[in-house]
């Protein structure tokens, strides 16, 4: 039986863990009385008297509740910005390479990648690990996503009434250019420079529609977009959880693979101007789901354990 804690159980991506996890046979939730869920000594208690414990927290609180781990066979997988970038810790993206794969299977420490981030990767990391466009490539990003990636906060300003009509509209954030998922994208892709990248709210629950342009010129390898697609398709051929697709709908959703871990790759366009998209749940491959397959991996479990 194996002892999970999750810290921060009472957020939207703690809340998605601890229901995924909370009908399986082979775990045993350790939880915490209301009062004492803030209280440092009875979290330490637990987070050593635990196999795995997940941290779903501000990232100050993260790097707190790391300090707390004495017991060196605790598994940590950290929700949070803090250890994205951090070389000690696996980057919790099994798809992107073996080498990856293989971190998380055999670490003690695995960050969660972000959302949008999530979705930016699954496009760049290929493109520049097969040598299709150069790391210096001038990347723009747009990612569309539902309000639930906002926490509870902004859950409440959406399903309140009476609402400003505002809320209505898809809104355009982190137009200062300094979003926290910024540095990730940037890192785990091996880029010289930041993407552009603009995030949009929408009055949608959960659900997410990463897009990414390529100008053909500015490209390493001239490929064509059926090229692309293949090359993609054979990319992911063999992961469980993110598939290319053959085609492009005429109109994209963000929200179909909602409730689910799944990921869905799209290309289209023409040989100068190429689209590629990454669709997947916000709260699925982009956060709580993510991160029960890299507890998964980290045990030697089948990856697909309660995400089927």
């Amino acid at each position: 039986m194996v002892k999970v804690f999750i810290d921060g159980k009472e957020g939207t991506t703690g809340l998605k863990i601890f229901e995924r996890l909370g009908n399986r046979e082979d775990i045993q939730l350790l939880t915490l009385p209301e009062e004492l869920r803030k209280d440092v000594s009875a979290r330490k208690d637990k987070i050593n008297s635990a196999d795995v414990v997940f941290l779903c927290l501000p990232d100050a609180a993260a790097v707190e509740a790391v300090s707390l781990c004495e017991n060196d066979r605790v598994i940590i997988i950290d929700a949070s910005t803090a250890h994205r970038t951090d070389h000690g810790w696996a980057y919790g993206f099994p798809e992107l390479s073996k080498s990856h794969r293989e971190k998380i299977a055999h670490s003690r420490r695995i960050a969660v990648p972000g959302c949008h981030a999530s979705g930016f990767i699954s496009l760049v990391y290929p493109l520049v690990a097969g040598g299709i466009v150069r790391p210096d490539y001038p990347f723009v990003c747009h990612s569309v996503t539902g309000y639930s990636g906002g926490g509870k906060k902004m859950i409440a300003e959406y399903e309140s009434e009476p609402r400003s009509s505002e809320f209505d509209s898809p809104r355009q954030y982190g137009m200062a250019q300094k979003h926290k998922h910024l540095p990730e994208m940037t890192k785990v892709c091996g880029l010289d420079f930041a993407p552009i990248f603009n995030p949009i709210v929408a009055d949608y629950y959960s659900g997410m529609c990463v897009t990414v342009p390529l100008y053909g010129r500015l490209m390493a390898k001239k490929v064509s977009v059926e090229q692309l697609k293949e090359y993609f398709a054979e990319y992911y051929a063999r992961q469980n959880f993110v598939k290319a697709m053959d085609t492009m709908p005429p109109y994209l959703s963000a929200n179909p693979l909602a409730g689910t871990n799944w990921m869905q790759i799209y290309v289209d366009g023409n040989d100068e101007r190429i689209v590629l998209a990454s669709v997947f749940d916000n709260l699925g491959k982009g956060a709580s789901g993510a991160a029960v397959q890299c507890m998964n991996i980290a045990l030697g479990l089948d990856e697909r354990t309660s995400l089927k």
